[in-house]
């Protein structure tokens, strides 16, 4: 609450135009920070934000990805961790709530969250139950709704394909296939999928890196106070509260309430274009909409049309190059591997 009373002072000097140094140093005072360029990089940030991690190696990730694409990790044969996080869509599904074994929809009517620069939240899923990607990527392999694939039935398909047996041998020694392991390695695969972007070499100090148009509504969304919730690296990815100034208007979509304490962790801002639906529930398609929404829920104001489309020139500059991903070869089954079930 303080940060947002904090940001939403700089209303005050909303209608002067300041220089591009000016904006950079309100973006920088609003807790606002470039993506790291390597993994050590990462793993400063975690530390920082008290975040869990695993060592990282190439060949954790390398295996890892295998992994991500894996349709025979869930019950049917069918569903991976791509089908929700495609790479290809921004790291999403494109529809409102997600859809997994037996073509039943999330009982909640949750959205799924983009992937990419998931590693840099402080928190994962909605209500922020795990606090780091490994223990999030058991989640949805276990979960009925989702990929139905009990623990114990993953390690043992996994394990029944010779190939992965041995890759898992030499990146994790004597442990080999465990469902811990199949999930540190997801996650390392996942550490990879940073996407920088010119807002990242705007923060670096490259003045021209964003147009006028954009400096503009970058300076809009710091006068309106998005950045009391939408901040740190991934501009977004902490717990805060939800409905702080108003009744969201589908808030009757699901029955999602957030945690205990009725937190939502609040999505990345990064790659925004690319994620629609938007909140929790997948309610609002159009991102102007989700700004002015947002106004009205979280900070109690009005936002304009022209205001919303200033906002959203910013977080257009928001999209970030994507790693190259090369589609993986899975191993072929075996006659110990367990049939998929439909």
């Amino acid at each position: 609450m303080k940060r947002l009373i904090v940001s939403l002072s700089f209303v005050v000097g909303s209608a002067l135009s300041l220089s591009a140094a000016d904006v950079l140093t309100q973006a920088k005072d609003s807790g606002l920070i470039p993506l790291p360029t390597n993994q050590a990089g990462v793993e400063k940030i975690l530390t920082e934000a008290g975040v869990k991690f695993s060592p990282f190696s190439e060949a954790k990730a390398e295996l890892g990805k295998k992994l991500y694409f894996e349709p025979r990790l869930s019950k049917s044969g069918l569903i991976s961790c791509n089908t929700c996080h495609n790479l290809g869509l921004g790291g999403t599904d494109g529809v409102a709530a997600a859809i997994g074994h037996r073509w039943v929809a999330n009982p909640h009517h949750l959205n799924s969250p983009t992937v990419y620069n998931s590693v840099l939240n402080s928190a994962q899923f909605w209500d922020g139950r795990a606090g780091d990607l490994a223990d999030q990527a058991k989640g949805p392999i276990e979960a009925e709704p989702e990929m139905a694939t009990p623990a114990k039935l993953a390690v043992e398909k996994i394990s029944s394909l010779p190939e992965y047996q041995e890759e898992f041998k030499k990146v994790y020694g004597k442990s080999g296939v465990t469902f811990d392991n199949i999930a540190d390695a997801i996650a390392n695969f996942e550490r990879t999928l940073l996407t920088p972007s010119r807002y990242d070499a705007f923060l670096n100090g490259d003045d021209k890196a964003l147009t006028k148009a954009e400096k503009e509504g970058l300076q809009l969304f710091l006068d309106k106070g998005c950045a009391a919730c939408h901040t740190g690296v991934n501009l977004g990815g902490t717990m805060q509260a939800f409905e702080v100034a108003g009744k969201y208007k589908f808030a009757n979509l699901g029955d999602f309430k957030g945690d205990a304490n009725g937190m939502v962790k609040t999505p990345t801002l990064r790659n925004i274009t690319e994620t629609a639906p938007y909140f929790h529930n997948g309610a609002i398609w159009k991102l102007t909409d989700a700004i002015k929404e947002m106004g009205s829920t979280q900070l109690g104001i009005t936002i304009s049309d022209k205001e919303a489309s200033k906002i959203e020139t910013f977080l257009k500059a928001l999209s970030g190059t994507k790693p190259t991903i090369t589609y993986p070869q899975f191993p072929v089954a075996t006659d110990k591997t367990p049939k998929p079930e439909l």
